[in-house]
Formats: C-alpha cells, structure tokens, sequence
C-alpha cells in the first residue's frame, strides 16, 4: 500500500507530506484547490510526462517521493529481477525534476523509465478520465477476459505466444526458400562466389587488428630508423661521451682504484653488469635497425593484406566476426537449395506440425475464455446492478478472427442496454462518461480478490452521477477497500461521507504567492466538509445535521 506522498515544489504546491492509510482515503476540497494537480504529482513519479510549468515559480526542482509498503511475492520477484535493494517491504520511489530533466530512484538507485514502470505497475493502479475512456477500444477487451482467466489462461497463452512464434521462424524460412528455379540457381551461384572469396581469403580473428598495427610501424619505417640511430649512437661507444664511452671509461677507472681500496669491488662488479647491459641493449637496437632497412617488402605485404580484409569488410561486416557469419548463414542457405525439394518438404512438414499445435493451443485458449467471459459477464452485470444500471444487460461475444496471432484466434466484443427495450449495442456506441466511469468501477471490484495490486487511485470516478447512483458509486468504493487501499478524489458527500480516512486540499495565498495544502480532517472537521459540499457557501444547522446523518449512515453500511 502508498505509505506517503512527499510532494516539493510541484505547480502551485510549495510542500506537502500525507501519510495515507488503509481502507478508503477521501481527498476533497474547492474547485481550483490543486486536486488533479496531486494525481498529477503522482503520476509524474510513476514515470508520467513532465510539463514545462511543473516546477514552482521561484523554484529550483521539483521532487515527489512514494512511499510504498508492499509483501506482494510478485513486487518482491521484480525487485529482485532488477537488482534494488529492499528493506521490511519498503519501496521508496524518487524523481526529481531539473530544468526539464528528471532522475528516478528506487531506493535510493537510480533507474530507467522502463523499471520505473515495471515496478509501478506491480503497486498501484491509476484510474482517471482516460482509464475510463480506454472501455472504447475494444483492443483492451481480450486483455481484461485473460486478467480474470489469468489462473487457467497464463500458462496457455505464454506456450501460445512461443509456439506462435516458432510458427511465424518457419513461414519466415519458408518464404525466403520459395523462389523460382532461375532465381534459385542465380543464388546459389552469389552464394558459392561470397563464401569461396571469404574461405579463400583465410581470415584469422584479430589478424586486421594485428595488420593496422604492423602497417602504422612499416609506414613509419624511416622515422623510427632515424630515430633509433640517434639513440644508438647516443648509448655506443663511437662518440664522445655517449653512455657505451662514459661507462667504458669508469670501468677502467674504477679498475685502477681498486689496487688501493678492495671496498670498491661491489662498485666494480655493478658497473661491470651496467655495461653489460647497455652492450646487450645496443646489440639488439642494431639488429632491430637493420631489420628495418628491408621493410619495402615487407610494407607491400602488409598493404596488400590489409586492403583484402578492408575489400571484404566493405562487402560483408565490420568485423572478421560478422564476416565470418556470412561464411556460415551462406552455407547453411546452400545446404538448403542444394536439398531444395526435401528442404521444402520438411518445411512444410514442420510447419503442418506446428499450425496443428498453434491451433490446438488457441482452442484451448478460446475455450477458457469463452467459459470465463460468461462467469465475468454475469458478474460485471451484477456489480453494474450495484451500481444503480437498474436495467442494465451486459454480454461479452467472443468471435473467430480469421488468422492467428500470438494471442489466438479470438475476437471480443462488450456489449450492453442500459435501457428497457433497446438492443445489446457496443460499448463505445452508448455509454456516457459517467457510465463509463461506473463501468469501470464495476470492473475493478469484479478483479477485487484477482487482482495483486494493492493500491488503487480513482480520479474522476463520481464524473455526471449524483443522489442514489452515487450512493451506490460509494458503497462499491468501500466494498472494494475491504481488500485494497483505495484513494479517491470527489466532490461528492455521498462518497465523502464513506470515508475511513479524509484528507482535505486547500489553496491558500498571502497575497503573493498561492499553495496547495493537504492535511487529515478530525471526525467532526469531516462531518463540516461534507456539509460544505452538501451546502455550498451557506452551512445551516440542518445541513449539518444533514451530514452527520451521512456519516452514521456510512458507518451502519460498511459494518454490514
């Protein structure tokens, strides 16, 4: 469930921190108060899009912090799979926002927008406007009729999607070995002259690495030779004071001094080595020097070599590697068109084989799905009754598509009359917003015990109802808290009023700046609010008691 919301410099908010509990969280306040504007802040956390207003004025960043505390074996399986530390259940999700650019953090690392949302998804589900509005499409429809099959369905549908898969490999080799007799020869003629050019240029891995390097020394030949005399005849003996000269002479030095002093000998024995040494080292600059003089060859050699590898690169890869598996991919293309026919007939003998599987398993898929559509059908007409759609017929048709995908055959329709006497019609042909929003809701305490996500925000949810229809909307909003968090943004008392915890948002301004407040009401500063809601600008005696008697009839229905 969210813990807390830590919301600093967002739009007109300068700095709030709620503490959220479980049951039913009721956030009410004026119009204008910045209500949507803390779903906003919630959804930017989550990895929503950044406007470019979203840092307060005078601000430097933006920064929401969630709180989540969840034991949920999947939450705890994703943290995992992602390497992020996890302590006692606690996710603590961060994103700060700097002059258009945002860092997210879970607990404390900092994460890709795609973990962000793998992770988000597993905790909290946002419902708005456009959650409602996604009932119109009717690509959502399939997804929903798995969701509440997920127990019989999941394991169908991943061996599905990799049987389809294999399926859709075969018909992929197929289509490139279906070629015409002409064509066919043409190719296996491009093929044997693309691997015998690559066989015949012997290529060994690392060898043009190898070759730059020998081609960057061969071209600097007279450099590094003209170089290396001078260094030569800097540590020989034929000039004046080189280092073969000097040492040379304080051998002979030290040689007459150690007749009047033994103590010398180690000297002597040192210098005896160093001259060693720079003998042995001029021995092998000479012989390194002269192998430089004969590198014309040599240089040609390398160039050649070089350009056949640059030649076949330009043809077939950027590396040996990739040439290499051009090498491969041909030869295992002409092994094919040289066994064209029996290639071709075992093709299509495993594809036959594996169409046999994919249909078998989107059957079996349709089959638990037209049994769940049923079972999930009377059950959104049910919650849909709850919901004061009196005369309200739900049906979801489930129809054959004419090919397979990854996710079978089937097609699905949501169709409803809300009417007496009118026609099932689609869904998107005659639901209002208001009436999506209560479909939705239905929806979701139809998924209540189903669904692992704990947490659940409805924005908008009371949109175009009001009197028994939403009553009904806050009796189903409290039935589904008996089994998740729910957090509800409203202007309606009849769901204030069912309320087990009730937060209200302000705006206050000192005549410069304007800020958004939130902060938890005591019962009775509830039983106001709900009074203002009821009453308007004007609060009576009556309206008060109007709202009390709300809140005790709130509380006989959720003991119920």
């Amino acid at each position: 469930m969210l813990l807390n919301l830590h919301v600093k410099n967002f739009a007109i908010i300068d700095e709030v921190d709620i503490t959220l509990k479980d049951g039913l969280n009721i956030l009410t306040g004026e119009t204008g108060a910045g209500k949507s504007i803390i779903i906003g802040s919630v959804n930017v956390c989550l990895g929503g899009k950044i406007s470019k207003d979203i840092i307060r004025h005078g601000a430097e960043y933006a920064m929401v912090e969630l709180l989540f505390e969840s034991g949920s074996r999947a939450v705890i399986h994703k943290m995992q799979e992602l390497d992020l530390p996890m302590e006692d259940g606690q996710i603590l999700i961060t994103r700060k926002i700097t002059n258009g650019k945002s860092i997210s953090k879970i607990n404390g690392e900092t994460v890709t927008a795609q973990s962000l949302k793998e992770i988000a998804g597993l905790l909290i589900d946002i419902h708005g406007q456009h959650e409602h509005q996604s009932l119109l499409y009717k690509e959502n429809y399939l997804d929903i009729i798995d969701r509440f099959a997920r127990e019989e369905a999941s394991k169908v549908k991943q061996k599905l999607a990799k049987e389809y898969n294999t399926l859709a490999e075969l018909k992929k080799q197929l289509t490139q070995l279906t070629i015409e007799e002409d064509k066919r020869l043409r190719e296996i003629s491009y093929l044997e002259y693309e691997v015998s050019e690559i066989k015949e240029a012997n290529l060994r891995p690392g060898e043009d690495e190898e070759l730059t390097s020998e081609y960057k020394k061969l071209s600097n030949a007279r450099i590094i030779a003209e170089g290396l005399s001078q260094v030569y005849e800097q540590m020989g003996y034929q000039a004046a004071g080189s280092a073969g000269d000097m040492i040379g002479r304080s051998v002979k030095q030290l040689a007459k001094l150690m007749d009047y002093d033994k103590g010398l000998n180690d000297f002597y024995n040192q210098i005896l080595d160093l001259e060693a040494l720079v003998n042995e080292f001029n021995r092998n600059l000479s012989e390194y020097t002269a192998d430089l003089s004969n590198h014309e060859e040599d240089f040609k050699e390398v160039e050649e070599r070089l350009n056949l590898i640059n030649h076949l690169k330009a043809k077939y890869g950027n590396s040996i590697e990739e040439i290499a598996n051009v090498v491969e991919e041909g030869e295992r293309k002409l092994e094919q068109y040289y066994h064209y026919e029996e290639t071709l007939r075992e093709l299509n003998q495993s594809i036959a084989v594996q169409e046999k599987e994919v249909r078998s398993l989107s059957e079996k898929l349709s089959e638990i799905r037209t049994k769940n559509s049923r079972i999930l059908s009377a059950r959104i007409k049910e919650a849909l009754v709850d919901l004061n759609f009196l005369d309200v017929r739900f049906k979801i048709e489930l129809t054959r598509k004419e090919n397979y995908t990854q996710d079978g055959f089937d097609d699905a329709e949501f169709l409803i009359s809300v009417n007496p006497g009118e026609e099932l019609k689609n869904l998107s042909k005659v639901a209002s917003g208001g009436e999506l929003s209560r479909i939705m809701l239905a929806i979701k305490s139809v998924f209540a015990d189903k669904d692992e996500i704990e947490s659940l925000i409805f924005d908008e949810i009371d949109t175009g109802i009001s009197g028994r229809t939403a009553q009904k909307v806050s009796e189903k909003l409290s039935e589904i808290s008996g089994s998740h968090q729910v957090i509800c943004i409203t202007h309606l008392a009849q769901i204030a009023s069912m309320a087990d915890t009730h937060y209200i948002i302000e705006k206050n301004t000192d005549g410069r700046t304007t800020r958004t407040e939130i902060r938890q009401l005591k019962d009775q500063e509830s039983i106001e609010e709900i009074a203002r809601i009821l009453g308007g600008a004007r609060i009576t005696k009556t309206v008060i008691e109007s709202a009390e008697e709300m809140k005790q009839l709130a509380k006989k229905t959720k003991q119920k």
